[in-house]
C-alpha cells in the first residue's frame, strides 16, 4: 500500500497522474480557494479559529470527491 501511495504521488508530481492536469489543477485550486473563503467567513463570524478551521477541513475534504468524480486518470 505504501509503494502504492508513493507512485501516486511521484506520478502527480511528473504531472502523469490525471490524463487532462490542467483540469485537474484547476479543481485542487476551487476545493482550496473554498476551504480558505469558509475559513476566513466562519472566523469573521466569530467562531474560535480552531473551530473554523475544523469545519472547514471538514466542508472542504469533503468536496474533493465531488469535484474530482470526473477526472480520468492514466
Amino acid at each position: 500500500m505504501w509503494a502504492m501511495a508513493q507512485n501516486s504521488i511521484v506520478l502527480f508530481f511528473r504531472g502523469k497522474l490525471f490524463a487532462e492536469p490542467r483540469k485537474a489543477f484547476l479543481m485542487i485550486f476551487v476545493g482550496v480557494l473554498m476551504t480558505a473563503s469558509l475559513l476566513v467567513l466562519i472566523a469573521k463570524l466569530g467562531a474560535p479559529l480552531w473551530m473554523a478551521a475544523s469545519v472547514a477541513a471538514f466542508v472542504g475534504g469533503g468536496l474533493q470527491p465531488y469535484l474530482f468524480r470526473n477526472l480520468r486518470y492514466r
